[in-house]
């Protein structure tokens, strides 16, 4: 028998696969399916994330052509982003010619994997034939008032010389180069967001096939709240302060007024005070994030004015600049009610403040201490309020408000309208041309792409673009005078919020997609990526449906109807005696359970099990592996090991496991001879050769059923349990071997869409001509589908005592009879007399004795 060789059938059969265009597109009139993975950075080398990630797609994507549906089933590349750029810098090498270079290796390396991609439709996003399209969406989105420029405080990256949007910043810092945040004030394009605030938060409920923790995420993102907007009186100035709050209940415990570093009082008044506008340098530089707020020491500079209290006549608020106030959110304003709300409680102790409690647990007063009372309860100490309930109460003071016509009540979201421009070269262009008479004008449509410039240089901080004067240089398309071009280029999640509508029609040189095709295609019917991109990514791809479906692209709100975030791969982490890391191929385990360095014989200490990364080391490079046992092992171990919403352990043993199963696999149809089905013979087996069809048709049952819900190691798992029966079943005439022969085809047939080389060249192998993967899915017969035997639960006085395995319908006195023989149902009776014996057919048997 020939021996199981997995690097030479597996080339093997990518290469006819190709060949025959197999996975192609169909575009016919059958019902869609459009499978889809969060695309790849270009980044040179697959990790083990995207083995588990488009190992998962692929199955899926398999499953379903199986299953009769035209089946769209993409890859391209997110391919502009500052990692090319800091390549460059490091290595001396355009970012273009490293970003197409590390396509080429990752391309190859995917094609390894047996991954049955449509790759006549693949793209980059740095290609100008596809960033032209955006660049004219972003000039639609100017038309209809989607886009727009205005001088804004934004976060500000110092390593990677850009400003990020909100939701690219993590913890303060930057999402790529980890630095701490800082906040400047620059002209910046926009996006309105804000606008579509609540349409994504109502779309959120039509997602029923998202996780629900992804969309809590986005809903506590774009954070709606209701509360009040209030207008104080600031003494000595005929403009007023303008605050947001959530709980005007709790006004009568105001002690202090206080405005964000940025607001636009605060630099008015700094212009005059050197020391406030040092305190607003050093606000600037705390960075932005809730925790980083929240640990930071609360300080404040008291600007000297004074705030009317609404309520209380001849009552005066302290105006502070503080540094946990954020522009950010509400007004950049707020009133402090020191009581009922940590951050001001402390402020208020360090500055040694008013502190009333207005919200009382019993209705009784108190002092809150050094612990502000943040729960529900009855107002106190609040005039025409005391006695209400925190709601009752939030709704009088808003009436009250109104009344004094220096209110009302409001809506507000934490959510800010996405800021898109980036100070960087390896971008797509903003198509913006600054006219010193006109302004600034869009690049006419005729002029598409806006493409960059070869000729930059890395040799200094911040955007090469802004020392390109030649490529800048352009003249007005209004006037025709001497004009400049905008250096600022797009956010990289710019390219991937429609990446997936390009994919349905990837060739469109006039529009970008056919309106037609992408809306037969969206949405995608299954998505599949990182949980880490449930507010970034997946929000603005959201928004951005919305605004093309405005704009007129598209008819649809949603982009992907159904969502599966894999979980992550997983290594233990080691270290040496110095503390450095220690990469897992260089560690070796000793004979007495320690381990050691490879190289070095130096002692090991093991870490905890984490997430694969650079940072601790720990990965695994899926090249060597495939390399050694296949693809079709490291598939079938990403599939079998774990849900695939839950982290995958990588385990050596685990790789070996399924090396093993799949030579047993290979023995047990190349040893079984000709494998031949009579459906004459099938229906005549019996005995053994009955049970046998039984169990091939319940597995054709689950495993379908477990593929459609994405269970995928439940689906290994039967399908293993098959082949196992299949192993012991020795069929000696010629019924029993038909009913093997049709178990072997359907294992293959199951296995396909998980482990497809193997399967392909086992199916040729036992005489098959057409590709397996082209075969039609197993339908389970109904009949085959249910059981002879029943598990019948017996009682004795409504007790479980036994349970029996009874012929289906079995005679109700031989059900009786076979209940009393048991054991423990004689010894549950003892003494007693049995008065009667109730029978639920097939289900319960329940024995009454006294």
């Amino acid at each position: 028998m020939e021996s199981y060789n997995a690097s030479s059938l597996e080339a093997k059969w990518q290469k006819l696969w190709e060949e025959g265009s197999l996975f192609k597109t169909n575009e016919g009139e059958g019902e869609k399916y459009y499978v889809l993975e969060m695309f790849p950075y270009p980044s040179g080398r697959i990790h083990m994330g995207h083995l588990r990630n488009y190992t998962i797609g692929d199955v899926v994507a398999r499953f379903r052509r199986q299953k009769g549906y035209d089946v769209l089933y993409p890859m391209g590349w997110d391919a502009f982003g500052l990692p090319a750029e800091n390549a460059a810098i490091k290595n001396n090498v355009h970012p273009k010619k490293w970003t197409h270079e590390n396509i080429a290796n990752m391309r190859e390396q995917l094609k390894s994997i047996g991954l049955s991609y449509d790759w006549d439709r693949e793209f980059a996003t740095c290609d100008p034939e596809y960033y032209k399209h955006e660049q004219k969406m972003f000039l639609d989105f100017l038309k209809n008032g989607i886009a727009y420029r205005k001088e804004a405080m934004v976060n500000w990256d110092p390593v990677d010389q850009t400003v990020l949007a909100n939701e690219q910043v993590i913890d303060g810092k930057g999402w790529r180069s980890g630095a701490i945040i800082e906040r400047k004030k620059l002209n910046q394009w926009f996006l309105r967001i804000t606008d579509f605030a609540d349409d994504l938060l109502d779309g959120l409920s039509t997602l029923d096939r998202w996780p629900e923790r992804v969309r809590l995420m986005q809903e506590k993102w774009i954070g709606k709240s209701e509360g009040a907007r209030i207008f104080f009186e600031i003494e000595g100035r005929d403009d007023k302060l303008e605050i947001y709050t959530t709980r005007p209940d709790t006004l009568f415990g105001a002690s202090f007024c206080a405005i964000a570093a940025a607001h636009p009082l605060a630099s008015e008044l700094a212009e005059k005070n050197k020391e406030l506008q040092a305190f607003i340098e050093e606000c600037n530089s705390l960075g932005v994030s809730t925790e980083a707020i929240e640990k930071a020491e609360k300080k404040g500079f008291d600007t000297g004015l004074k705030i009317a209290h609404p309520f209380i006549e001849g009552a005066e608020l302290p105006l502070y600049v503080a540094n946990f106030v954020l522009m950010d959110y509400g007004t950049g304003a707020i009133f402090a009610c020191p009581a009922h709300d940590q951050r001001d409680l402390d402020f208020a102790r360090k500055y040694d403040l008013p502190v009333t409690t207005v919200v009382s647990k019993d209705g009784e007063d108190f002092d809150v201490g050094s612990e502000a009372y943040t729960g529900d309860g009855t107002l106190i100490n609040s005039e025409f309020l005391n006695g209400l309930d925190v709601e009752s109460a939030k709704s009088k003071a808003i009436e009250k408000l109104k009344e004094l016509g220096i209110g009302e009540g409001t809506i507000n979201y934490r959510l800010r309208d996405w800021g898109i421009s980036r100070q960087r070269y390896w971008g797509c262009p903003i198509p913006i041309i600054y006219c010193d008479s006109c302004g600034a004008i869009p690049v006419p449509e005729k002029d598409l792409p806006v493409t960059l410039p070869d000729d930059v240089s890395f040799d200094k901080p911040g955007n090469p673009l802004d020392r390109n004067e030649a490529w800048q240089k352009v003249d007005c398309p209004e006037c025709g005078k001497p004009a400049k071009r905008e250096t600022d280029t797009f956010d990289t999640f710019f390219e991937s919020s429609w990446y997936f509508a390009r994919y349905t029609d990837p060739k469109n040189e006039a529009t970008g997609f056919d309106k037609k095709l992408a809306d037969k295609y969206l949405p995608v019917d299954q998505y599949i990526g990182g949980i880490e991109h449930a507010v970034l990514h997946l929000l603005y791809a959201r928004f951005f449906t919305r605004a093309l479906s405005k704009c007129g692209y598209l008819d649809i709100k949603e982009p992907f109807e159904g969502l599966l975030t894999q979980g992550m791969v997983c290594h233990a982490t080691y270290k040496d005696g110095s503390g450095n890391w220690v990469a897992p191929i260089d560690v070796e385990k000793n004979s007495d359970g320690s381990f050691k360095h490879k190289k070095t014989g130096e002692k090991v200490e093991v870490g905890r099990v984490e997430k694969m990364s650079k940072s601790k080391n720990n990965g695994i490079d899926p090249a060597p592996i495939i390399e050694k046992y296949g693809a079709d092992t490291a598939r079938l171990f990403m599939l079998s090991d774990s849900p695939p919403e839950r982290d995958l352990e990588w385990s050596d043993t685990g790789v070996e496991g399924s090396y093993k199963y799949l030579k047993r696999l290979w023995n047990l149809v190349l040893g079984a001879g000709e494998l031949k089905i009579d459906n004459s013979l099938l229906e005549k087996c019996e005995g053994n050769a009955l049970e046998l069809r039984k169990n091939i048709h319940k597995t054709i049952k689950s495993v379908t059923d477990d593929l459609l819900g994405f269970h995928f190691n439940k689906a290994v798992a039967r399908s293993r349990e098959l082949t196992n029966a299949l192993e012991k079943f020795k069929p000696s005439n010629d019924v029993e071997k038909a009913v093997f022969a049709e178990g072997i085809r359907t294992a293959l047939t199951l296995l396909n869409p998980m482990i497809p080389h193997i399967t392909e060249e086992l199916w040729s192998a036992i005489g098959e001509k057409e590709s397996l993967c082209t075969i039609t899915w197993p339908e389970a017969k109904k009949e085959l589908l249910l059981d002879d035997k029943v598990t019948v639960a017996v009682q004795v006085n409504g007790k479980l005592r036994a349970t029996l395995d009874l012929q289906k319908d079995v005679d109700e006195e031989l059900a009786k009879e076979t209940a009393l023989s048991e054991d423990a149902v004689k010894s549950a009776i003892g003494d007693k007399q049995v008065k009667k014996i109730i029978v639920v057919p097939n289900r319960i048997i329940n024995v009454v004795a006294a």
